[in-house]
């Protein structure tokens, strides 16, 4: 049964507290503006200025909400991070109890997700700045352990005779697998028009590929491979 794609906002809001709760829509707007800006212009152009200047605000009254651009990003990267959750939750809840077509699902989603402006620009910039910037590093390594926490519950519900460290590194590989498709079939890269075929290939692929592993197979080539390098 075709269901429908996994439709989602850019970002996810956590209601604000106490005195903070009359200030929602002014946070909200602010980060929406700051998602823009570094959709556009880049990192290096996420600027507590600039942001000011695309709300129409104040640098001070940015600075009412974010003391510093690294709270900011904290803050964006929190806001991103809960719209991805909520997706793919959403994705393995429409596949109810079926571990085969919550994975596929997830897929789906990840490249559908891989074939739009935002993560074509954002993520190939923050996988570069992530090498130099230790601030940026810590809040990628955090966006995808979330990622690596759904996939690892449905590749545990696929094949539960995994140990759990072989499992992990099973959920690794699906995933880097299908984030690597960014560079290739990303927005307005040679392959985004083929990403409906890349869907059944790794759809195809990794349900049957994370079925059939064993304990053990992931620690040593099986004879056959290592014959290609005799």
């Amino acid at each position: 049964m075709s269901l429908p794609k996994i439709t989602f906002p850019d970002l996810e809001f956590e209601p604000r507290e106490g005195g903070y709760a009359r200030g929602q829509d002014g946070f909200e707007l602010i980060l929406r503006t700051a998602l823009t800006v570094f959709i556009e212009y880049g990192y290096k152009n996420l600027t507590l200025r600039r942001i000011a200047q695309e709300c129409g605000m104040r640098p001070g009254n940015i600075s009412y909400y974010f003391k510093s651009k690294d709270e900011l990003v904290r803050a964006l990267f929190e806001a991103v991070a809960g719209s991805y959750e909520a997706a793919m939750e959403l994705a393995m809840a429409q596949a109810g109890d079926n571990p085969e077509r919550k994975l596929v699902n997830l897929i789906d989603f990840i490249l559908d997700d891989v074939g739009t402006k935002k993560t074509t620009r954002i993520f190939p910039e923050l996988w570069a700045l992530a090498n130099h910037d230790p601030f940026v590093k810590e809040r990628v390594e955090e966006l995808y352990a979330r990622e690596h926490h759904h996939f690892d519950r449905v590749v545990a519900q696929l094949n539960p005779t995994l140990p759990g460290k072989e499992r992990k590194v099973l959920t690794a590989f699906v995933i880097a697998s299908l984030e690597g498709m960014t560079v290739f079939a990303g927005y307005g890269k040679p392959w985004q028009k083929n990403i409906p075929q890349l869907q059944a290939i790794a759809s195809r692929s990794f349900v049957g590929f994370v079925k059939a592993m064993k304990p053990g197979d992931s620690l040593s080539l099986p004879e056959e491979t290592d014959r290609l390098f005799v």
